[in-house]
């Protein structure tokens, strides 16, 4: 049974699944989307199923979803026929999702404040490239990214179609990013303490539809994201799309219901006994050890890759999409269906590898072909920098490929990143030492209260870093040009000024030091193959070119020389304060010539990166 709607003479054939619920009615709407004309119910069937023909119901035509049934919340049955719902496989909406309180009080009517389904015309199969490898991920929202875009035409401002004006791909193509990385454009709705507080979601990480775009982001709706996916490839981009399948806007059991609770709560979310599992942090986790919600999450990531011609997909709080209820497995049903798909297991894959739950923390442990964000890199890469102990140590293995992780792997599994969407911008964490989220109306207690950070440092020895280890560099959209927060590290509630990219005060030479950096990891990329180096072609050393002391605690150099295929290559890092005169190792040669610094200066400047290059 194809569930959603599927046109066919004089109406649609629709389906919906609704195990525990007693009748399923399709409601629909006139023009103005506030007037519901007729109901036609559904014929309910023993798998749970629901479905049946409506007459009339064409092209451009307005429905929502009621179910009738139990409510009995204590057992996790929360069926209200006055909630309108939404079609979970809807890819259309009339307008964008928005926060009221009687959208969670049983018994009142929802239609005026419930956006309406359209029923859409059938797009064709979007054209795609051939697979490839991500080489340089750039993360961007996409509001904040081109909202104050002083070249983007002032209507485009702020939406997916401004991702395709040439003043963006002009600036795209200087850095020589080859994959962009949006953050979620599917439809969300703010939770309910912003509503409460005046602010709204910024990032969009509370979907209540996995189908359908968001039309604060995309006004032009599926078509206008096909377009922009388009010519981002006539230019060679990449395109994947965060995506949230762990949990929904819905929240836990005093949330608003829009979707899913109504449709069937115990189908729909993981719960024990009717209570709610929160994996997530969000109040509720989707029940992804169910076959519907299994295919529902399959048709989603089908949809965006046939429909909009995205390359792949980054998977928010990834570890829930292979829980199991002994732990984390990667031979989950959902994650075993990914690998065995024909056409999505051969999609860029990206897993944020960890949540909040009991033995959330993933990192390495998802399948072989697919890429982790790699927090280690992000972690101890600081804290070389800030000069924690032992953390040399920690600095060789994430700048030769993080080979404790991804041992048996390649190098370009690991995403290393230094500052993403979520934690301090990278000039922010050289500048505070502790967050300033007041804005955000939770008394400064949201957000990670222990980030690494490096203050009175410098984003340019950290950006050598990044570019110079091997691995998959991703950079977040403003961190080529000093974009900073204001300390807030978590910025999701932060809709204005604090997360929109002032174009207009950018740090033009921080963002040239970035191109050189992109062209010197071109330039050396016999250097940065995708395989793990082996002993006999590395040599640790110090300052004065003897052997590194792997036991001092408070190492503020790191000497790597590479040999690799009758090339030699040198990194020095100096994390010292101070200029250090360098003798570099002799036995390799003695004919060095440095072809970039991260600093001005002889010898090592300090709290710098130099390359040398034999020749």
């Amino acid at each position: 049974m194809a569930p959603g709607v599927r046109l066919v003479a004089g109406g649609a054939e629709v389906a919906v699944f609704s195990k525990d619920g007693e009748r399923v009615s399709v409601c629909l709407f006139d023009a103005r989307g506030e007037t519901e004309l007729s109901r036609h119910f559904l014929n309910r069937h023993e798998d749970g199923w629901h479905s049946g023909f409506v007459a009339g119901l064409g092209v451009g035509s307005r429905y929502g979803l009621r179910v009738s049934g139990t409510w009995d919340p204590a057992q996790g049955l929360m069926f209200d026929e006055s909630k309108l719902l939404i079609d979970p496989y809807a890819t259309a909406f009339d307008r964008s999702f928005e926060y009221h309180d009687q959208l969670s009080i049983f018994g009142i009517d929802t239609a005026r404040w419930v956006p309406k389904c359209i029923v859409q015309e059938e797009l064709p199969i979007a054209p795609r490239p051939l697979y490839r490898k991500p080489q340089f991920i750039y993360e961007l929202q996409v509001k904040s990214f081109t909202k104050l875009h002083p070249d983007v035409p002032e209507a485009k401002r702020g939406t997916v179609a401004a991702l395709a004006d040439p003043a963006v791909i002009k600036h795209l193509k200087s850095l020589d990013v080859d994959t962009l990385e949006l953050m979620p454009i599917h439809a969300w709705i703010d939770e309910r303490h912003l509503t409460r507080l005046g602010l709204h979601n910024a990032w969009g990480y509370n979907s209540v539809s996995l189908l359908a775009p968001d039309l604060r982001l995309a006004p032009g709706g599926l078509p206008e994201i096909r377009d922009a996916i388009a010519v981002l490839h006539q230019h060679d981009f990449r395109v994947v799309l965060d995506i949230v399948f762990n949990h929904s806007g819905e929240s836990d059991e005093l949330g608003p219901t829009v979707c899913y609770r109504g449709l069937d709560n115990r189908s729909y979310y993981a719960m024990t006994n009717g209570v709610l599992h929160n994996d997530a942090g969000c109040g509720n986790v989707l029940a992804l050890d169910n076959p519907m919600v299994v295919e529902l999450v399959l048709a989603s990531m089908r949809h965006w890759v046939l429909k909009a011609g995205v390359d792949g997909f980054r998977f928010d709080l990834a570890t829930i999409m292979g829980r199991t209820a002994s732990g984390f497995s990667k031979t989950t049903p959902l994650l075993e269906a990914i690998q065995n798909d024909p056409l999505l297991s051969k999609v860029i894959l990206i897993a944020e590898p960890w949540d909040v739950g009991p033995g959330g923390y993933q990192l390495g442990n998802f399948p072989a072909d697919w890429h982790e964000w790699n927090d280690k890199y992000r972690d101890d890469v600081r804290r070389f920098w800030r000069g924690d102990s032992f953390s040399a140590n920690g600095l060789a293995t994430r700048l030769t490929g993080s080979s404790d992780v991804f041992a048996g792997r390649m190098p370009s599994a690991s995403i290393n990143f230094l500052a993403a969407h979520d934690g301090f911008t990278l000039r922010d964490l050289v500048y505070f030492r502790e967050r300033n989220n007041f804005a955000n109306g939770e008394d400064n207690r949201d957000g990670n209260s222990s980030e690494v950070t490096w203050p009175g440092g410098n984003v340019e020895a950290l950006l050598a870093c990044l570019f110079l280890s091997r691995g998959t560099p991703m950079l977040t959209a403003g961190d080529e040009f000093g974009r900073s927060q204001g300390g807030n590290n978590n910025g999701y509630a932060q809709d204005n000024d604090t997360t929109w990219l002032n174009w207009a005060s950018r740090d033009k030479t921080l963002e040239t030091f970035v191109r050189s950096l992109v062209d010197l990891r071109l330039h050396l990329s016999p250097y940065f193959t995708d395989e793990f180096l082996s002993p006999d072609e590395t040599f640790w050393f110090d300052v004065d070119g003897t052997a590194l002391n792997w036991n001092e605690p408070f190492q503020r150099f790191v000497g790597l020389a590479i040999s690799q295929k009758n090339k030699r290559l040198v990194i020095a890092i100096n994390g010292k304060s101070v200029s250090q005169i360098l003798r570099l190792p002799t036995k390799q040669t003695t004919n060095w010539q440095r072809i970039f610094s991260s600093a001005s200066g002889e010898d090592c400047p300090p709290q710098s990166v130099s390359v040398f290059v034999e020749g």
